[in-house]
């Protein structure tokens, strides 16, 4: 596993990172849990192979990440891997909730210290609390008492609003959505040019847009096939986040074996992208781009509905039939929908959803369109 020196400490990070937002899960009584067994089973072969980043936060998982990542971890010694989790403001309605779920959070994961710490999800709105909280002194306290060793944040909003954060305190990291779809389509580009002006190292989410950029369609996939015919699709965007050189480490929210081991294959001797795959991948977006219906990665941020609409499970539906046009199959994936009672046309466009998607998505509009062509 290719590692890149973290100046600020001097420890080497592993430029693939765990996340533990998407383990795999299975069904009990209903209730969808972290599926213990082959969860650990990936964290054992994510150890053994050199990944030392472990990104977890405190409503992964429904609130499970954090313990199961407590109870894996805590089989390994404490100094021989980086552990990360996040601050949620949004969940705090006093500045004391800072301290509960801080010490909360030590309790999960059965540690006395976090080696990095991210004030979650930062946008206009949950920095503006963040101020009035005073989170960002909160963690720096934190940090003086040794219980953080980096401070940093994670962030979806826009250029403009990033560029007013990264400026505003002393950061040691920051963590934003960056691959080759959204290099222009959510300008993550400028994004990470504004860390890089200001020498912030960067750790990259969403290097594979929740699975999205693991098949392309079969245009674009086969511009990817043609140059190197035995690599997966999505190896692709695991290089292109990994080849900038202000990135730290990138985080996949790895859900299965194979997942992991053709991560960790790209990742180990790892092969930087040069300008001309640079420019095949931007290629293959634009060929993506047109059979694209919502970019959702799936994150479940907008979840749960109160009206138990599933809205990250629709839009992967919504998708593949933006893909084949085979309106007769998306009826019935529809229908399958409603059965579970989960379907879109239960949505009553109260917004609620939307206030929480990193990727901005006018939720309730989509599921109308999903609904109006099944219905029309």
């Amino acid at each position: 596993m290719n590692t890149k020196l973290f100046a600020k400490t001097g420890r080497n990070v592993s430029i693939l990172g765990l996340g533990c937002m998407r383990l795999p899960q299975t069904e009990v009584d209903g209730k969808w849990i972290i599926d213990k067994e082959k969860a650990l089973e990936m964290v054992d072969e994510a150890y053994n192979s050199g990944i030392n980043y472990f990104d977890t936060a405190y409503m992964y998982h429904d609130g499970q990440s954090e313990d199961f990542m407590g109870e894996a971890l805590s089989r390994y010694p404490r100094e021989s891997f980086m552990l990360a989790t996040k601050l949620p403001i949004w969940m705090a309605d006093t500045p004391e909730d800072m301290e509960r779920i801080f010490t909360e959070q030590l309790k999960k994961l059965k540690t006395d210290h976090f080696d990095f710490y991210l004030l979650h999800s930062l946008g206009r709105g949950n920095w503006d609390k963040c101020k009035k909280f005073g989170a960002y002194e909160f963690v720096k306290r934190k940090q003086a008492e040794g219980k953080i060793i980096n401070v940093g944040f994670s962030f979806h909003d826009s250029p403009d609003v990033l560029e007013e954060i990264a400026s505003a305190e002393e950061w040691d990291f920051a963590q934003i959505q960056m691959n080759y779809f959204d290099w222009d389509y959510q300008n993550a580009k400028r994004q990470y040019e504004i860390l890089e002006s200001k020498g912030i190292p960067a750790i990259i989410m969403e290097p594979v847009r929740g699975g999205a950029l693991a098949d392309l369609g079969d245009e674009a996939n086969a511009i990817l096939k043609a140059a190197e015919p035995n690599k997966s699709i999505a190896s692709w965007a695991i290089r292109f986040a990994a080849s900038k050189e202000g990135v730290l480490t990138v985080l996949s929210g790895m859900s299965n074996m194979e997942q992991l081991r053709d991560n960790i294959s790209t990742t180990t001797d790892f092969k930087a992208l040069t300008n001309d795959e640079n420019e095949m991948l931007f290629r293959a977006a634009k060929v993506y781009s047109k059979s694209m219906a919502v970019p959702c990665t799936g994150c479940r941020y907008c979840m749960d509905c109160p009206m138990g609409v599933d809205i990250p499970k629709a839009f992967v539906k919504w998708n593949d039939y933006a893909k084949s046009l085979d309106k007769w199959h998306l009826c019935d994936e529809y229908a399958e929908l409603r059965k579970d009672k989960c379907a879109p046309d239960q949505c009553v466009s109260c917004g609620k959803c939307a206030e929480h998607c990193p990727q901005h998505i006018d939720i309730p509009a989509r599921l109308a369109e999903m609904t109006a062509k099944v219905t029309g």
